[in-house]
């Protein structure tokens, strides 16, 4: 008999290795998933609140700090920032050979700088020789891959801002438009 129930226990064991049972429910999903899930959700909200999204007490509705009083003049100058598009100064059709080219390739652009106000549009305006050298340096150093790049025309735009700045340093441009943007 005992042999009998060796036999049955070791067939009953081969046959659970052929034909696997359908598992049950685990509770250790439960008790160890759970609490990891929990976890991942709060570290993507942190992330997200705290990280990706840039907070400012200027962005936050309503949000005015009690420290900081508003002057007329910050008012003002709130409203010359919002004033993007109304002071263009233009340049327009730049020729430059791009680095590396031998002179076999050209490129012709045309590049619009937005000023604050009148006055530095002006002032621009009547600096305009020294802009198209700056514009001229800029575009020459860059070899035909960088140029012909799509993304690289926002690197342009705020390499050529920051030179315009840097070289007259009281001028502030808003943006840059490239208004003609073609290479042959």
């Amino acid at each position: 008999m005992d042999e009998n129930q060796d036999n049955s226990q070791e067939l009953i064991t081969n046959e659970s290795l052929i034909n696997p049972k359908t598992s049950k429910f685990n509770p250790k999903v439960l008790i160890i998933g759970l609490p990891i899930f929990v976890i991942q959700l709060v570290a993507v909200y942190f992330i997200t609140a705290n990280v990706l999204i840039n907070k400012t007490p200027s962005q936050a509705v309503g949000a005015v700090p009690k420290s900081e009083k508003k002057t007329e003049k910050a008012v003002e100058q709130k409203q010359k920032q919002q004033e993007v598009g109304k002071h263009i100064a233009s340049f327009d059709d730049i020729i430059v050979n791009p680095a590396g080219t031998n002179g076999q390739k050209l490129m012709l652009t045309s590049v619009s700088f937005d000023m604050p106000d009148e006055k530095q549009l002006q002032e621009i305006k009547d600096k305009e020789l020294i802009v198209k050298d700056i514009i001229i340096n800029t575009l020459s150093n860059k070899t035909l891959s960088e140029v012909s790049k799509v993304g690289y025309k926002d690197t342009l735009k705020i390499e050529l801002a920051n030179n315009v700045m840097n070289k007259f340093g009281k001028l502030k441009v808003n943006n840059v438009y490239f208004t003609k943007y073609i290479i042959q």
